[in-house]
């Protein structure tokens, strides 16, 4: 690879010196940056994670994104990416943890389930994004605890011993905080950065990032959408929330059942 002029090596590969240079020069103002771990996995949807990743990148705190092994994966879809930290790398002391959509077959690896088990409740704000919500559930982080998802799956909460709270709107329930998607990220990052460091910094990034969403269409929730649209796109995705369903039941029974042997 030619190495530009411009571009300085960093442990991921070559960055631009002007961004390193802003990056550094922020922190160092920063006692101690915040540490943000971010879950991926083959086929997670990078829409719901890409809101914590703005909100705290502009605080310069260090993020990993954080998967089994550092091998090349595809989000959904067509969207590579190098994780950049194993489970068993992962500190204990993490200010932030965050999965978005993930695919339902990860909702049964006992191995995934072991880790947001265990880093769950040591990291200060759990964000769970979309059907990610899921993911907290299956690894017993919701059990008594409100929570939100999306439309087609909130109501799947209550099989994994939450107590469902319609409407996408955050939910925050004590260092848990679960979304509806897209957006959702944003907010329930926002929201923490917030209970992190103080809502004067917090609000600065908003508008550092100029997050004002205007829809254009203005049909982003079953109310908005109506009945008729809604039916057709709750028809097309209905399959693989059937799957969504099993398959994080089948995971918090995994939990609970390792739960007892240990």
């Amino acid at each position: 690879m030619v190495k530009e002029s411009y571009t300085v090596d960093t442990p991921w590969g070559l960055n631009a010196r002007s961004i390193q240079k802003f990056v550094s020069d922020g922190r160092e103002n920063q006692p101690q940056p915040l540490k943000v771990g971010i879950f991926v996995c083959p086929g997670f949807l990078p829409m719901d994670i890409n809101g914590t990743h703005s909100v705290f990148t502009i605080v310069n705190a260090e993020i990993h994104f954080i998967w089994k092994r550092k091998e090349l994966i595809e989000g959904y879809s067509g969207w590579p990416t190098m994780p950049t930290m194993t489970f068993e790398e992962c500190p204990d002391d993490l200010d932030v943890l965050t999965v978005g959509m993930i695919p339902p077959e990860v909702m049964e690896d006992l191995e995934v389930i072991n880790f947001f088990a265990e880093k769950g409740k040591t990291a200060k704000c759990v964000i769970g994004t979309c059907s990610g919500s899921l993911m907290l559930g299956a690894a017993g982080l919701l059990v008594g605890k409100r929570a939100t998802s999306n439309a087609n799956v909130v109501n799947m909460l209550e099989d994994l011993g939450a107590i469902a709270v319609a409407g996408s709107d955050v939910v925050i329930d004590g260092n848990i905080y679960t979304s509806g998607p897209a957006t959702g990220s944003f907010d329930a990052s926002l929201l923490a950065l917030k209970d992190l460091v103080g809502q004067d910094l917090a609000a600065m990034v908003e508008l550092a990032i100029e997050y004002d969403p205007r829809p254009p269409f203005g049909t982003g929730s079953p109310e908005l959408a109506g009945p008729i649209m809604t039916k057709i796109a709750q028809d097309m995705i209905a399959p693989l929330n059937r799957q969504y369903s099993i398959s994080s039941q089948q995971g918090y029974a995994l939990y609970q059942k390792n739960t007892k042997n240990t």
